[in-house]
Parts: C-alpha cells; sequence; structure tokens
C-alpha cells in the first residue's frame, strides 16, 4: 500500500464483497459447502466465483451469497445450494469456478436449471 487511496480502494472492495453476502428475505440464496471437506475440495474458489460473477453482473440486489457448514454429502464436494423464492432447494455437485458462470446465467438468471450439475446427474 502505497496511499491512502490504495486503502480506500481495499477498503471498498471489502465492504462491497460483504454487503453481497448480507440477508435479505426477497432474494435468491447460493449457498456454499465451506466446511472442512468442502474447503480441501476447493470451495473457496467456488465461493468466490459466484461473489464476482454475481457483482460483475449487478445482481447482489437479487441474490445473497453466502457460506454454510457441512451440508453432509462430501464426497460431491464442492457442493453449492440454490434457493429461490417459491421453488425447491437445487443441490449442484463438484462445482469448479468455470461452472459458475453457467449457474448464475442459466439458473439464477433465466430460471433454467443446469441439470448436468446438480446431483441428481450424479446419483443416476
Amino acid at each position: 500500500m502505497k496511499s491512502l487511496a490504495e486503502l480506500k480502494a481495499i477498503r471498498d472492495r471489502a465492504k462491497a464483497d460483504l454487503d453481497l453476502r448480507q440477508e435479505n428475505p426477497n432474494a435468491a440464496r447460493v449457498l456454499v459447502g465451506m466446511a472442512t471437506c468442502g474447503i480441501a475440495a476447493g470451495a473457496r474458489p467456488v465461493l468466490n466465483a459466484f461473489t464476482e460473477e454475481i457483482a460483475k453482473r449487478g445482481l447482489t440486489q437479487d441474490i445473497v451469497v453466502t457460506q454454510t457448514g457441512c451440508i453432509g454429502i462430501c464426497q460431491y464436494e464442492p457442493v453449492v445450494e440454490i434457493e429461490m423464492p417459491g421453488q425447491e432447494k437445487v443441490t449442484y455437485v463438484k462445482m469448479t469456478p468455470e461452472k459458475v458462470a453457467r449457474v448464475v446465467n442459466d439458473h439464477l438468471v433465466n430460471k433454467n436449471v443446469v441439470t448436468e450439475y446438480t446431483i441428481g446427474a450424479y446419483n443416476s
């Protein structure tokens, strides 16, 4: 850090990231499993990718990104659950940062579940 302006920019980025994770009862929710098994499988980059993609698209008022503990299906980590008001919860498994943009676009924006990334695709 070389100036007060750089420090302010860092603070503003951190505040925006924190604001993205605040609760909004009418918003869609993206829950990323961040227990030890999830973190070991790569959940942190997935969480960051969701946060960045949602912010980039200006959807921070409509979608809340948060982390949760163990979801209970460690063999499928990283696991992401998406809850949309009035709809069934969808569980995405073996998520990667590369899959995030498609889930945001198809599921969160256009309301079409990306079935090949869901737990149902892995259980059949």
